[in-house]
């Protein structure tokens, strides 16, 4: 007998793979606040016997740390007078797949549930199924895409830590935005990556080079918004393991340098349940009602609700005018200036939002579209005219500047509440104050650099 392991991997698949010696680990997975993926790792014959039968458990405290792993004050969900208990992990057997760079090794996302079997309101899968919910009450279906850009470096994980990330060595020395030759040198960790993610169920588009040095992008084709979810979250995780097999090393961070930042435009559309089209219409633009007021409702809500879609202060060091990240609220047909880029026409019709950077919690970003979209068919809010120019040099409002900006707005937005509820929007607020507080603490190399000697 033997096995295709190009094949949907199902449980009863799984148990073949097992008694064939072919699997013998299983991950087990949640994605957390950061858009993470943390868990554990499961001999195939445990997952089998008890994890698939009766779920598992993890430390509640995986959705109340910062990005270090230090528990901080302020979770309502899990503290130290709370005692740091566990929460279910329940596996969604839907995203099992197989894990093609590791050796006999499979894997499955998991929802997270409280003991009693509610759901952990909190956890970004559980954001997003809400406003999918939503969608659903209305017959509507969310399908997304997301591009995520990242900068690749000659130096391993180890080696850039002990530089302190200093001075390390890009893949590439010059810009290779779609260039052939410059995407040649670093060809053998993105054909790594590509058949990685093919193996592992992604459905692989193509590889590009990108500005900055050493900046590529691999896209991937759309899809129901929270497989499109589950699978960026997958594509980070993978991505930086494979470059450490390959002994270098990739950054998502939203700006790594004063160059380019790396981005992660994610491009959003709406179809009914029965895969009728919704967007397109007769209107100007070939545009539908529900397209207009779902686009509308993108310029109203997007600085409340910047915060789901750059939640760390490196993320606001990307909105810098003229370099290809939005600092404007406008939205134009295929303008790159613009906060929302609308492209696409018919059944390719979608909105593009350009906020995101790849430090981005995909699930957050998402429900954070669908969230603003339906406050726009809700309240039938009418479509402004399009922007045409450079939206840089506009009057048009500007996106927030800072974390601190965007927490306040966030937190004084009564669509976040009524469309997220407050234990979400206090538990992300939360997040923001511990980043902010972090980053305040900190001494940086620019102070360092800037009054050493000369102050």
């Amino acid at each position: 007998m033997t096995s295709d392991r190009r094949a949907p991997l199902t449980l009863d698949r799984l148990r073949d793979l097992a008694e064939l010696g072919e699997i013998d680990t299983v991950l087990i997975a949640l994605a957390d606040m950061q858009g993470r993926l943390q868990g554990k790792r499961c001999h195939v014959r445990f997952f089998l016997d008890e994890v698939v039968p009766h779920a598992a458990e993890a430390c509640n405290y995986l959705l109340a740390v910062d990005v270090e792993m230090n528990t901080v004050d302020g979770y309502a969900m899990s503290s130290w007078d709370r005692g740091y208990g566990d929460f279910v992990l329940r596996p969604d057997f839907a995203t099992l797949r197989l894990v093609p760079w590791h050796e006999g090794t499979a894997l499955v996302l998991c929802d997270l549930e409280w003991e009693d079997g509610g759901p952990v309101v909190a956890s970004p899968r559980q954001v997003l199924r809400r406003q999918l919910d939503r969608l659903a009450d209305r017959g509507l279906v969310a399908l997304a895409g997301t591009e995520l850009e990242f900068i690749v470096f000659r130096d391993p994980y180890e080696a850039a830590w002990a530089k302190e990330y200093r001075q390390l060595e890009p893949a590439n020395r010059y810009n290779v935005d779609y260039s052939l030759v410059g995407t040649a040198r670093v060809e053998g960790l993105l054909r790594r990556i590509r058949n990685g993610m093919a193996g592992a169920g992604l459905y692989v588009e193509s590889a590009k080079g990108e500005c900055n040095l050493g900046q590529h992008e691999i896209a991937f084709r759309y899809a129901e918004a929270m497989t499109t979810c589950d699978n960026h979250v997958l594509y980070k995780t993978g991505a930086k393991e494979i470059a450490a097999q390959e002994e270098m090393s990739l950054t998502f961070m939203a700006k790594y340098d004063e160059r380019e930042g790396n981005s992660c435009h994610i491009h959003l559309s709406l179809r009914s349940t029965d895969g009728d089209l919704v967007m397109a219409g007769d209107g100007a633009h070939g545009f539908s009602p529900l397209m207009e007021h779902f686009i509308a409702g993108q310029l109203a809500c997007l600085s409340e609700l910047t915060l789901l879609a750059a939640p760390n202060i490196n993320s606001y060091k990307r909105y810098v005018d003229g370099s290809f990240a939005p600092t404007a609220v406008a939205w134009g047909r295929d303008n790159r200036t613009c906060a929302v880029r609308v492209v696409g026409h018919g059944d390719s019709l979608r909105v593009e939002s350009r906020v995101p950077g790849g430090d981005v919690n995909p699930y957050l970003a998402v429900a954070g579209m669908i969230a603003a979209g339906l406050h726009g068919i809700d309240n039938e809010l009418p479509l402004e005219p399009e922007f045409v120019g450079n939206a840089y040099a506009s009057d048009r409002p500007r996106i927030p500047a800072t974390l601190r900006e965007a927490a306040a707005a966030f937190r004084e937005s009564k669509l976040a509440e009524e469309a997220f509820g407050v234990e979400v929007v206090e538990h992300y607020l939360n997040a923001a104050r511990v980043e902010q507080v972090a980053f305040d603490a900190a001494v940086t190399d620019w102070e360092r650099r800037r009054g050493f000697e000369r102050l």
